[in-house]
């Protein structure tokens, strides 16, 4: 039985021919051609002022991290339902994870909570665009404002979102783009960050830079480069540029097609979801997304795991999603929570993920047929309320 898979990559423009020109032009270390013209559209794309392609997201959310001056025993808030590297970049400065609990319905950090959690110790925001459905950034920029903390965005899922007409990675002062394959544009590894606080450019150029100031000696502002801070190489290859360039060429296409099979499938379980045995995705006020993720939850754990199995079975791939990092080893290591996670934990314990990638096709409708028979063999004993 051939598998549908959570995700396949695709090829979607010319990204051989690009790979292939990177090599001829005789420059495959960062910074060459391909990686200033992913800059120049990323900028274009999420109209921010600056743009830093990486090597990774966590390489972005590690630049910001030292660019929010994190030290130890300062504390930064964001939600526990998020991937392992928007809480590593800040225990690498030394500095604590405050995990607060997210919203039951959109399943974005909860405003009220990350109110709450501030102390005089709290240094910074990351909020994480779940789904690729921006956060309430307002009430968060409000609280930031409040309080003198910087704003940071996990958008890893949420290029091409926008909150309130605006794109995501221009929301915060600063935010952090992933190119993972499993993403929407993609380049196997690769990331980016956005700085849309013009007090922390330079610095970000230098930290991506190793710590010197060699992006101000190619551009001709001094005449020798240095260490001037600390940092890291998070510059990706030119190959890496090159593929990557190819696919944010193509990025709203790419949207429009995530889309329409995300639309595909919210309306065939809106049935389901009518009857109660299912709970759709829930698009937050003011929000569009980029069809990164379609997910449904289930009344309980034991539902979740019996439709993730049957689905296996039939040869579909679909999985939970995080499991708390407040739960984690490293969690309870490294980071507190603030307040009882309840809705984090039943979250985990109940959403599942389906296929979603440009090439699913025709195909999906093998996956709602399963789904659809799932529930249709199985007697109701439970439903949403």
């Amino acid at each position: 039985m051939s598998k549908i898979p959570l995700n396949r990559p695709s090829l979607v423009g010319n990204e051989m021919n690009y790979i292939l020109d990177a090599v001829q032009r005789g420059q495959l270390s960062g910074d060459g051609y391909y990686t200033q013209r992913c800059n120049a559209l990323i900028e274009e794309l999420t109209q921010s002022p600056k743009a830093l392609v990486t090597h990774s997201c966590t390489a972005a959310l590690e630049m910001a991290a030292i660019l929010c001056d994190l030290e130890p025993g300062d504390e930064v808030i964001l939600p526990s339902f998020t991937f392992v590297s928007t809480a590593n970049a800040i225990a690498l400065r030394g500095a604590v994870p405050v995990f607060v609990d997210i919203d039951p319905s959109t399943l974005n950090i909860d405003p009220a909570c990350v109110e709450d959690a501030v102390t005089e110790r709290t240094k910074a925001i990351f909020a994480v665009h779940y789904a690729s459905f921006p956060a309430d950034m307002d009430a968060l920029a409000k609280i930031a404002g409040t309080h003198d903390l910087i704003l940071v965005e996990d958008a890893a899922q949420a290029l091409g979102s926008t909150y309130k007409g605006r794109p995501a990675g221009s929301l915060g002062d600063l935010a952090a783009f992933s190119f993972h394959e499993t993403k929407n544009v993609i380049s196997g590894e690769g990331g980016a960050l956005t700085v849309n606080k013009p007090s922390l450019v330079e610095r970000a150029e230098i930290i991506r830079e190793k710590g010197t100031n060699r992006s101000r000696f190619i551009r001709g502002e001094v005449d020798k480069y240095t260490w001037v801070d600390i940092g890291s190489s998070y510059l990706p290859g030119e190959l890496i540029s090159s593929f990557l360039y190819a696919q944010l060429e193509v990025e709203t296409d790419i949207t429009t097609r995530r889309l329409s099979l995300f639309d595909r499938y919210y309306e065939a379980f809106t049935p389901l979801a009518e009857k109660g045995l299912l709970r759709l995705p829930v698009v937050p006020p003011h929000t569009t997304g980029n069809g990164h993720m379609f997910y449904l939850m289930m009344e309980d754990a034991e539902t979740r795991n019996e439709l993730s199995s049957y689905m296996r079975e039939n040869g579909v791939i679909a999985p939970f999603h995080y499991i708390p990092l407040h739960s984690a080893p490293a969690g309870r290591k490294f980071s507190r929570a603030h307040g009882d996670l309840d809705v984090t934990d039943k979250i985990s314990d109940t959403l599942i993920r389906l296929p979603m990638f440009v090439a699913l096709g025709a195909d999906i409708e093998m996956v709602i047929d399963h789904v659809t028979d799932f529930f249709s063999q199985r007697p109701v004993s439970r439903t949403f309320s």
